[in-house]
C-alpha cells in the first residue's frame, strides 16, 4: 500500500474493488437462464400462447399491411424486396442488434427498419415508438419465434457487447443501482409486489400490462433508467444499443417469444 494513502481511503477503494468483482461474479449461469415467462401467473401465460388473446398481435397485424403497402418517394413496399415475411425475416430478430458495416456499429432492429425506409423506400423515418415502427417491428420479431437468440455472435460486436456489459454492471442515478443487483442479485425475488425476473429480453416489441399497450425494449430500458433516478438516454442513442445487444447476447439460446406479454 502506498504509505501517503489514508487508511480510510484504501479502505474506501478496497471496498470498492471488491463490490466490482462481486457484481462481475454475480452473473446467472448459462444452465440457470430462464424467460420472463416463467415468472408470470398462469393467466397471463395463457394470454401469450393464444394469439387471438395476445393483445400484441393486433400490433403485429398491422404489421402486416405496412409490410405490404409502397411507401416513399420509391413507392417500394418492404414485400418488393424481402417478398415473403415467413420465409426471408425467419431468425433475423434473433440476430439483432446487428453490426452496420456503413454506420460502422450496431443497429437493433427498429433502426435497422428505418434504414431501409430512408435507403430504399426514401421515406421518412418512423418515430421510436410510434404506433407503426412497433408494428412493423411486431410483424418482423413474430417470424422469429421459437427461433434461438443468436445475437452477438458477430466477431465486429464484441467490443459493442463488452460496452453494453460495462453498463448493465455500472451503478447509477440517485439509488446507486446498476441492472445486474435486480436481475443477476436478487431475482426471483419480489419488488412492490412484481417478480423480479432475470431481464432477458426474449418477447421484444411486448405487450405490458402495465402500459396497456405494446413497447420497444428501449422504452423498457429507459422505464428502468428512470426507476433508479438515473436520466435516460434518448431513443436509439448508442448506449441503449448497447445495452440491447449485451441482454440478447446473454440470452444467447432462449427462444424469441415476440410479441410477448408480460405484467
Amino acid at each position: 500500500m502506498n504509505r501517503r494513502m489514508k487508511p480510510n481511503r484504501a479502505i474506501t477503494v478496497a471496498a470498492l474493488l471488491a463490490s466490482v468483482a462481486a457484481a462481475f461474479a454475480a452473473e446467472i449461469p448459462q444452465g440457470q437462464r430462464r424467460s420472463g415467462f416463467t415468472f408470470m401467473a398462469a393467466e397471463t401465460q395463457a394470454m401469450q400462447n393464444d394469439d387471438t388473446a395476445n393483445p400484441g398481435m393486433l400490433w403485429a397485424l398491422d404489421g402486416e399491411k405496412l409490410w405490404n403497402a409502397r411507401a416513399g418517394a420509391a413507392d417500394k413496399a418492404c414485400a418488393d424486396c424481402h417478398h415473403d415475411a415467413r420465409v426471408s425475416m425467419r431468425g433475423v430478430a434473433a440476430r439483432y442488434p446487428a453490426f452496420d458495416n456503413s454506420l460502422g456499429r450496431p443497429v437493433d432492429l427498429e433502426q435497422r427498419i428505418n434504414l431501409c425506409r430512408t435507403g430504399q423506400q426514401q421515406a421518412t423515418p418512423l418515430r421510436y415508438e410510434s404506433h407503426d415502427l412497433l408494428a412493423l417491428t411486431a410483424f418482423v420479431a413474430q417470424q422469429s419465434r421459437g427461433v434461438p437468440i443468436a445475437a452477438g455472435a458477430d466477431p465486429q460486436l464484441a467490443p459493442f457487447v463488452a460496452s453494453g456489459r460495462d453498463l448493465y454492471m455500472q451503478r447509477q442515478g440517485q439509488l446507486n443501482l446498476a441492472c445486474a443487483n435486480c436481475h443477476d442479485d436478487n431475482w426471483d425475488k419480489h419488488l412492490a409486489g412484481s417478480a423480479i425476473t432475470q431481464g432477458h429480453p426474449t418477447g421484444y416489441p411486448e405487450y405490458r400490462l402495465e402500459w396497456q399497450s405494446i413497447g420497444s425494449l428501449q422504452r423498457r430500458l429507459r422505464s428502468c433508467i428512470f426507476g433508479i433516478r438515473a436520466r435516460p438516454y434518448v431513443y436509439g442513442a448508442p448506449e441503449l444499443v448497447e445495452l440491447e445487444l449485451y441482454l440478447m447476447s446473454r440470452a444467447q439460446g432462449m427462444p424469441v417469444e415476440a410479441p410477448a406479454v408480460r405484467p
